[in-house]
């Protein structure tokens, strides 16, 4: 749990890095997707009178102010948050969710998502939602198509939606007069907030449902099929346009993104397209020359080792990987050997190791005997 400390009246921030939630390798339009997803997380509107909301989305915003700027990003890289200081900062504090809203011209984007057209009367767009799958990788290999089971808010049936009691209807708000929407101060600079009594709705409801206690939603429990291409990422995002909650007014339902996980396999490990496949053989066969069998998706594969292959050697099997999500085409299958010392050698085996170990000198090998030779330059030997 993230805790703020107070000193001389200076609050502690947060790594900006943290607050979105990215690497600091993240590219600018990582970025922007992360402080558009943390800032739908932490909306006001969707989380009415959480004040520690609030704050989270403001924090999101100080943090895309910095992050966004490639001047401000790399103050902040070399110096942390004492590199910014001299540096024009809006201070998110004192500002209200409308101004930082349009002030990154997000302010479309939040009302196409949170019903700001809502406030000034109309419909309004219902929540996005979220939820996982998880893939082999075989699956992800071919595509597939996953059932998916979720619990979203849909409009109450006995009062449709209203919140208010069969043969009742809500009343306008008499603080915002219903327009959802509360202004303080005087003047030219006013600061305008979410209305606290009606929570921006505009209207009051004086007789709740009993079914939904005049929230005008009940859980229900959805089931969708959804069709996933080959190659998707693990954290790949894929909208189903419409299964997500209900909007107000007669608003249109808001998407329920699917987000991959992909489960581990027991051989192989993902690297963008490719696949690889840590293989051990025995010395005998990386000194000889062998052919091996090595894992793959679609079972085994035959793979040649030449005679004097070392521990760490990498293979490619061209066409072996995963498609690419785009265009299709296909990865390649990289295969990296270890050897692997023998243990509890029989008498036949000892022996014969040891008749070789004889036979060594400094021509048998050659890259051993380079590696001794260097050594002992450095030593001054």
């Amino acid at each position: 749990m993230r805790v703020w400390i107070e000193t001389n009246a200076k609050m502690a921030k947060q790594d900006y890095y943290q607050a979105l939630g990215v690497e600091k390798s993240a590219s600018p339009e990582e970025i922007k997707r992360a402080y558009r997803r943390m800032a739908i997380k932490h909306h006001p509107d969707k989380n009415p009178g959480n004040k520690e909301a609030e704050a989270k989305f403001k924090e999101c915003a100080e943090a895309y102010e910095v992050l966004s700027d490639l001047d401000k990003r790399k103050q902040y890289d070399q110096y942390g948050h004492e590199g910014l200081r001299g540096i024009g900062m809006h201070d998110f504090s004192r500002m209200n969710v409308e101004d930082i809203s349009s002030m990154f011209g997000f302010e479309d984007f939040f009302a196409s998502v949170f019903g700001g057209g809502g406030r000034r009367g109309g419909p309004v767009r219902g929540y996005d939602l979220e939820t996982g799958v998880e893939l082999t990788l075989d699956e992800v290999a071919h595509g597939t198509e996953k059932t998916i089971e979720f619990t979203r808010q849909d409009r109450c049936p006995e009062c449709k939606g209203t919140g208010a009691a069969p043969g009742t209807q809500p009343t306008r708000c008499p603080l915002c007069g219903g327009s959802g929407q509360v202004a303080k101060g005087g003047g030219f600079f006013q600061m305008v907030s979410t209305c606290p009594q009606c929570h921006g709705t505009g209207q009051i409801v004086k007789n709740p449902c009993p079914t939904c206690r005049g929230n005008g939603r009940v859980p229900k429990k959805r089931t969708v099929t959804i069709k996933i291409p080959p190659g998707v990422h693990e954290g790949q995002g894929i909208r189903v346009a419409g299964e997500g909650e209900p909007g107000h007014d007669s608003g249109p339902n808001g998407d329920l993104y699917v987000y991959v996980r992909i489960k581990p396999h027991e051989f192989l490990e993902r690297d963008g397209n490719d696949l690889i496949a840590v293989v051990p053989i025995s010395f005998t066969q990386a000194a000889l020359g062998a052919g091996i069998e090595v894992p793959s998706l679609d079972g085994t594969r035959q793979l040649k080792i030449p005679p004097g292959t070392q521990y760490g050697s990498l293979f490619r099997i061209r066409g072996q990987g995963l498609p690419d999500v785009r265009t299709g085409r296909a990865g390649d299958e990289l295969v990296q050997v270890t050897i692997e010392t023998p243990t509890n050698l029989n008498t036949k085996q000892g022996e014969l190791l040891r008749e070789f170990a004889q036979t060594e000198n400094k021509n048998v090998s050659p890259k051993s005997s380079s590696f001794f030779e260097r050594l002992k330059r450095h030593l001054g030997n």
